[in-house]
């Protein structure tokens, strides 16, 4: 089945394009070899690299601009085309709906040119995963590539022959796409998270839900039956309607005796034992079920679904077992950037002695939850940078005491080696910012310095 794309013409218009990202390239690139006359337009002075980028473009024929949006870039643009991180109420989407210019995304750029359909996930957490491991088990009887927010942007993919292109869509990514329409929409769960990016939790909440219903719907919807706002809102979703960890309904996968199991109208089939799986953790059992819907969709073999399973490797920096002695095994999860996210790690582990490695720059969400799973399954935290007090604070308020601080990452892992525990996990629970440029950076060090000193 191929996608239904929106007439956007692009030859001889002038198309702004908002940020020297790797998305915001992907797309100037595609418009200007599609014959647009291309404006990139950036606000920050250039970094550290930028310049190789800026005079590529430029060789091209596109125009670039840094340090500020200037009215001779916006004026009389067709469309333009944004980086996920410029949020709605910001200056430059002021001035563009005063100018009455619309805004897309660089996914629903991508869209528009294309009939290949598109798988779309989304979710607070576990996207990169799913996106990862559905691209994988499709690759084995299709040619599938992941894109989004996880490996290429999909504009580097419109000259490449594709029967998916399995999409991990951002919220920033969504709110900006209003005619994007996928082939299967999943939704992994929903937690607060970008809350001031987007205004509110329910902003954030629509950002997500709008390719589920409405103009946009899927022909098939994959949501989280575990999520009881997500179980709830499923009621509101049109199309063909497909839940996962929970045993619900004609259209599901679940868990039963140890073993993921697939139904669709009322027929179930055992797919795959979960000694079997790569992935650990419930959070990582339902990524699997919202695979192997997918999968069943499209008509994967039960077998190809199981064997790519079997053989997927988890991205880097998402509960990624990476190095171990023949005492500790170490896990790298630099990606949990909130304490939800790092709850999903923490609750992975049970009956073993594991040091967790946490902090970073707060998000200053709620703790009770992320301190009650560190009483059930933490012996040992280890805490850093800009969150480490507020997050000692919480813990002694619910008397968990076996607390160490440090004042680098390298202290901390020395710290949680001498431990000789079972587990050292990082999950910082944090953003990365005042220590690191991102969370891969933060995952890298964490790698390399562990390495370093088991080797």
């Amino acid at each position: 089945m191929k996608a239904i794309c929106p007439n956007l013409k692009l030859f001889d218009k002038k198309v702004l394009v908002l940020g020297l990202s790797k998305s915001g390239i992907s797309a100037a690139k595609y418009l200007n070899s599609a014959g647009a006359d291309v404006y990139l337009t950036e606000s920050r002075e250039p970094k550290s690299g930028d310049n190789v980028k800026i005079e590529e473009l430029r060789n091209l024929g596109v125009h670039v601009e840094t340090g500020g949006h200037s009215d001779e870039f916006i004026k009389d643009s067709y469309i333009a085309v944004t980086s996920p991180g410029i949020p709605p109420r910001s200056d430059i989407m002021a001035r563009l709906k005063k100018e009455n210019i619309e805004v897309i995304s660089e996914v629903e750029l991508a869209f528009t040119q294309t009939g290949v359909p598109f798988i779309a996930i989304t979710g607070t957490n576990g996207k990169t995963t799913t996106t990862a491991l559905t691209a994988h088990i499709l690759s084995s009887e299709y040619k599938a590539e992941p894109c989004g927010n996880y490996g290429v942007p999909p504009c580097d993919l419109l000259d490449k022959d594709l029967d998916f292109m399995v999409c991990e869509c951002s919220s920033f990514q969504l709110e900006y796409s209003n005619s994007f329409v996928p082939q299967i929409s999943v939704w992994t769960n929903f937690t607060p998270d970008h809350i001031d990016w987007h205004g509110g939790l329910e902003n954030y909440f629509k950002a997500k839900a709008k390719i589920f219903k409405g103009p946009q719907a899927p022909q098939f919807s994959v949501l989280n039956a575990k999520d009881k706002k997500l179980l709830e809102f499923s009621k509101e979703c049109t199309g063909t309607v497909f839940l996962f960890d929970g045993d619900v309904g004609e259209n599901c996968s679940y868990i039963r005796d140890n073993s993921i199991y697939y139904k669709r109208s009322g027929k179930e089939e055992k797919i795959i034992d979960l000694c079997d799986c790569p992935l650990i953790g419930n959070h990582n059992y339902q990524n699997v079920m919202c695979s192997v819907i997918v999968a069943k969709i499209e008509g994967v073999s039960n077998e190809n679904i199981r064997n790519s399973i079997m053989t997927f490797k988890v991205p880097e920096h998402r509960l990624e077992k990476f190095a171990h002695t023949d005492k500790t095994v170490f896990y790298n999860d630099s990606k949990a950037t909130n304490p939800e996210a790092s709850l999903v790690a923490i609750n992975s582990f049970n009956d073993c002695d594991v040091v967790l490695i946490a902090g970073g720059r707060d998000k200053n969400t709620d703790l009770s939850e992320f301190c009650d799973a560190i009483k059930k399954h933490i012996k040992t935290v280890v805490l850093i940078g800009e969150a480490a007090d507020r997050f000692e604070e919480n813990l002694r308020k619910n008397d968990f005491n076996n607390i160490l601080r440090a004042s680098s990452m390298e202290e901390a892992i020395d710290k949680s080696i001498e431990l000789n525990s079972d587990v050292v996990l990082l999950s910082p629970a944090c953003a990365s910012f005042d220590m690191y440029s991102g969370y891969e950076e933060r995952g890298r060090v964490f790698k390399q310095y562990v390495l370093s000193k088991i080797n």
